[in-house]
């Protein structure tokens, strides 16, 4: 199936986001749209990220915090607060890892799509703010472990396994908005019959894995990808 690309929106300057004291519903949406706006084609803006958490996932987090805390390694991520931004990883290194590891695969995957690892200049006031951070870098090697594309189809599919297994709200307004961009596309040929089918299936099976976010992936570059996979997802149902 090929799912039509979204089209590029207007560019929003951060500087002019703004989230009111004690806003409503539709005001932290309306705001996370355009923090949203900002972010595709600058996934680091701190400025933004920032803005989205505010707008829609602040108490998502807080509640990871509060499981990392029940946990002796949850704990430790906390407080060591470890990092995959780019100035962190040694993409060489990981690359002379053997073939079908974690860290060739996740070297591999910047190679292939001729793209960089997340970056960011936000300052980390807290817990919170790590774990978003966090959700945010883990973006690319959840792709890896998944084994969802980096089209848009797979984007797609990714947010809903993050909706399904974290519950992150952002996920699932990239969905809506998706999703309503494919019905405008449906002239193009998009099957959306299909298109819903895989969404559903990836939001199962991310509900059905386990939480990836308090997993210390720098831990495991030499764990081959596959034993992984069998640990911390779900099986890929097929699509009916």
């Amino acid at each position: 199936m090929q799912v039509s690309p979204v089209r590029p929106s207007p560019k929003v300057d951060p500087k002019t986001l703004y989230l009111p004291e004690d806003a409503s519903l539709f005001t932290r949406v309306r705001v996370a749209l355009q923090a949203l706006k900002v972010l595709k084609g600058d996934e680091g803006n701190p400025v933004a990220g920032q803005l989205v958490n505010e707008c829609l996932d602040r108490s998502v987090y807080a509640s990871l915090v509060h499981k990392l805390q029940r946990s002796e390694e949850g704990r430790r991520m906390l407080s060591e607060r470890p990092s995959l931004q780019s100035k962190d990883l040694d993409l060489a290194a990981l690359a002379s890892l053997p073939e079908g590891t974690l860290g060739h695969a996740f070297a591999r995957y910047f190679r292939d799509n001729k793209i960089s690892p997340f970056e960011t200049t936000l300052e980390l006031k807290g817990d919170i703010d790590f774990i978003g951070k966090r959700y945010r870098e883990t973006h690319d090697l959840l792709h890896v472990l998944t084994g969802y594309g980096t089209d848009v189809m797979g984007e797609m599919e990714l947010q809903a396994y993050a909706l399904g297994n974290l519950g992150i709200r952002t996920a699932a307004l990239i969905v809506l908005v998706g999703t309503l961009g494919q019905i405008k596309e449906r002239q193009a040929g998009v099957d959306l019959s299909e298109y819903a089918r895989r969404l559903w299936a990836a939001f199962h099976r991310g509900r059905a894995s386990r939480l990836f976010l308090d997993v210390w992936f720098e831990e495991h570059w030499e764990t081959p990808v596959a034993a992984l996979r069998e640990r911390l997802c779900a099986p890929t149902e097929p699509l009916n």
